[in-house]
């Protein structure tokens, strides 16, 4: 058995509550191992971006400009979802 096929058993016997967290820790590792290692994707590939990467584009963005700033964040405070949190998180 190759080591994909070893990680693909692993994954499914694992807890529906974890595989959020294993995907997480994937699409993590492959944004970090894509940057050290310059690799780029065709425009068909979608971005992943991480808390880091987010907060290293703020400082590329510059200053706003324009007079819709109210509508534009009216326009995310009524598209956002509900956070939801795993029960053990939220004992302490």
């Amino acid at each position: 058995m190759n080591l994909k096929e070893q990680i693909t058993q692993e994954i499914e016997k694992l807890p529906r509550p974890l595989l959020q967290e294993i995907l997480d820790f994937v699409q993590f590792k492959k944004a970090k191992y894509d940057k050290d290692n310059q690799v780029e994707y065709d425009s068909d590939t979608p971005a992943i971006s991480t808390g880091k990467s987010l907060l290293e584009n703020l400082q590329n963005i510059g200053h706003w400009e324009g007079d819709d700033l109210e509508e534009c964040l009216e326009e995310v405070i009524s598209s956002r979802g509900a956070a939801k949190f795993d029960s053990e998180f939220n004992d302490e």
